[in-house]
């Protein structure tokens, strides 16, 4: 009886503090984040999603996407995106890599087609294709390709769209995005807002 006694008092101390606890840092924590986040940081907290010019919903300004018609072929009037190897394309539940290593005969087979593919689709040497039009990244779901490879496409999609490459190029500049913080990283190119600037400029 006297262990009983002595156990029930401990026993209701830790229900209680688990109670509370599971109140303060279950619910109370992240409704708090929740509410910073949605202050501070709306655009990111709801998935930094791109709308069109109507207000919808075309995609996120975190995943990429393609630019093809319905067999795969790249749209000529739209700037594409660098490959993915993310399930067939793009597929934000399938993030992966291709885990292939550098001399890997089957990524070094896959980088030579499409190395010539592109040269040709743009009409430019193959020594000119950049590096991140051949290779995927890490995710598979890059939304972002480099000025080398956007400054390559100019020329096919101001001729696809009617534009003058000028107007083009100045697309291409508003939708670059530095270095973070000034040093870290690579200037990039928002693919899909390029594209959603490309129609708003035709429209």
């Amino acid at each position: 009886m006297s262990s009983a006694r002595t156990t029930w008092p401990h026993l209701r101390v830790a229900v209680r503090a688990m109670l509370v606890l599971t109140v303060v840092l279950g619910v109370g924590y992240p409704l708090l984040i929740t509410g910073v986040g949605q202050v501070a940081f709306g655009a990111q907290a709801d998935g930094s999603t791109v709308r069109a010019a109507d207000g919808t919903v075309v995609g996120s300004a975190l995943i990429g996407q393609s630019f093809t018609d319905a067999d795969g072929n790249p749209l000529p009037e739209y700037f594409q995106s660098r490959p993915s190897a993310a399930g067939d394309g793009y597929d934000a539940a399938a993030s992966s890599g291709s885990n292939l290593g550098p001399e890997n005969p089957d990524l070094v087979a896959a980088i030579e087609e499409r190395r010539a593919a592109i040269a040709a689709f743009e009409g430019v040497d193959p020594a000119d294709v950049p590096a991140d039009a051949l290779t995927a990244s890490g995710s598979g779901l890059d939304p972002d390709i480099s000025p080398a490879y956007a400054e390559l496409q100019v020329r096919r999609v101001a001729e696809a769209r009617g534009l003058t490459e000028q107007a083009v190029r100045d697309l291409v500049r508003s939708a670059t995005s530095g270095r973070d913080l000034g040093y870290l990283g690579e200037p990039t190119v928002n693919v899909l807002r390029l594209n959603l600037a490309l129609d708003g400029l035709a429209g």
